[in-house]
């Protein structure tokens, strides 16, 4: 018996500055009605996808970004999207600035959740490979703040969830090769991670034409060396100013792209996703147990910089 998992990728276009978050709450619930109607069931939203992305402006007291911020997930306006996903029995992974007090210390987060069929959170996940810089750099087009506007989460877990093993992981964590071992090596079989990618990167702009090869080549790889679906959701297009790309996708298993959004709007892109087909490259290929070498990599996790010698 296979166990198949019908995925809508729900990408979205701009969300600008002046967008109230009611109005955004309703185009993810359009979102949710229409992947619904398709017989999906997992909707998987972009990182920040209740928000323009604010780590773009530097603000020297962090507490006027924090109407910007989650305090409560579900909160007065987040909770039509659980009482919509458990009435239509249809999950859904979200991204989201999240802004908790934890023993009197306020910590600001780039999180996500995953929201099972009833409704009910299944987990939560923190960003740990937080880009950017620290520091007011006046200097760029845009600023990308976000090592000033959160901290970075604390592990990679997994959690079981749609008749399979679940993982997250937000925007930058794609770009590292150990973000996908780590919940390999948890036996994930599908990892949902939504962004918002500048095509412009200031401090290396000979990158900027090859913005849309990173972002598939790394997710691909991602997919192929852990025998993982992964599904890549975009905030995508002009948004305050700041041109984002999209290509948003799902990526099988074996590394193939099966379905992706071909604009920079709202759209969907959805597949058939069959947790099986992980078998075959987690028992063979990349069969873990059988084939890796764990004595030899001890620099991954003893040395944080390159040291030549």
């Amino acid at each position: 018996m296979t166990r198949i998992v019908n995925v809508a990728a729900a990408q979205l276009g701009p969300i600008q500055r002046s967008d109230s978050r009611k109005d955004v709450v309703q185009r993810l619930l359009a979102h949710l009605h229409n992947a619904h109607a398709m017989g999906c069931h997992l909707v998987v939203f972009p990182e920040l996808a209740l928000t323009t992305f604010f780590p773009r402006w530097y603000m020297e007291d962090m507490a006027e970004m924090n109407h910007f911020y989650e305090s409560q997930m579900p909160g007065p306006e987040t909770q039509i999207l659980f009482d919509t996903a458990k009435k239509l029995s249809i999950g859904f992974y979200l991204g989201y600035a999240e802004l908790t007090v934890e023993n009197g210390q306020t910590h600001r987060y780039n999180t996500s959740i995953l929201v099972g069929r009833d409704g009910e959170i299944i987990g939560k996940y923190r960003k740990v490979h937080l880009p950017g810089h620290a520091q007011n750099e006046p200097w760029r087009a845009f600023q990308h703040l976000e090592k000033y506007y959160f901290e970075p989460g604390p592990s990679f877990d997994v959690w079981r969830g749609f008749g399979g093993v679940m993982g997250m992981a937000l925007c930058n964590d794609r770009r590292w090769s150990e973000t996908y071992r780590i919940m390999g090596l948890q036996g994930v079989e599908m990892i949902m991670l939504g962004y918002n990618t500048p095509v412009h990167n200031p401090p290396a702009p000979e990158h900027d034409d090859l913005s849309m090869f990173h972002n598939q080549l790394v997710m691909q790889a991602g997919a192929y060396q852990n025998g993982t679906w992964v599904v890549g959701v975009a905030k995508a297009g002009l948004e305050e100013g700041c041109e984002m790309i999209g290509g948003t996708s799902i990526i099988a298993p074996s590394g193939e792209v099966v379905a992706s959004c071909s604009t920079k709007g709202d759209e969907l892109a959805i597949a058939r996703c069959d947790l099986d087909l992980c078998n075959s490259y987690k028992n063979t290929t990349f069969n873990f147990d059988r084939h890796r070498r764990p004595e030899t990599y001890g620099l991954i996790t003893s040395r944080r910089g390159a040291i030549a010698p």
